[in-house]
């Protein structure tokens, strides 16, 4: 797995504190976003649950001693959802997917991967599409099982994919 590469407000205590000032906050926040989208994206991870963040290397620099408040990371993941790249999986808000591609680009890239290896008018099963030997070169190699359904379902909203899902069986089927 590649490693993180901490930006410098990783090290700088005031990160970890909500900024008053409304430009600084409006940095730090786009910090974070930013944080939580490339840690997501090495780490190969999508769930993030609000209620465990203080235990992940990602909000807790032990370093500095420094952890950000749940409320804090609540309100990123707020942003986040705005562009795209995150959504709550509770109502609650305690779940969140984060998405280091929003729906359509990973849809896209899926898409683009498909038509590369000549697989429009075939059915994939989301097995190969993320465990197969093909794909073991492709960022999407690995995905969680629920952001590449979603990313599915925008390729069969536009019509360029049908979900396949019965019983065990979950396919694609792209045209």
């Amino acid at each position: 797995m590649a490693e993180v590469e901490w930006p410098w407000q990783y090290s700088f205590p005031p990160f970890y504190t909500l900024q008053p000032h409304t430009d600084t906050r409006a940095k730090q926040l786009a910090a974070w976003e930013s944080l939580i989208l490339e840690y997501y994206r090495v780490t190969k991870q999508s769930i993030l649950d609000i209620r465990e963040a203080h235990t992940s290397p990602l909000f807790n620099n032990t370093a500095i001693n420094r952890k950000l408040p749940s409320e804090v990371v609540l309100l990123v993941l707020e942003e986040l959802a705005k562009s795209g790249n995150a959504s709550p999986l509770d109502k609650n808000k305690h779940r969140w997917l984060v998405y280091w591609h929003t729906l359509e680009e990973w849809g896209e890239i899926i898409y683009n991967w498909a038509q590369e290896k000549g697989f429009i008018g075939s059915v994939c099963t989301l097995f190969e599409l993320t465990q197969g030997e093909d794909t073991v070169d492709q960022e999407f190699h690995g995905l969680d099982t629920e952001v590449l359904l979603r990313a599915l379902k925008t390729l069969e909203t536009n019509k360029k994919a049908e979900l396949i899902l019965f019983d065990d069986n979950q396919g694609v089927k792209f045209f």
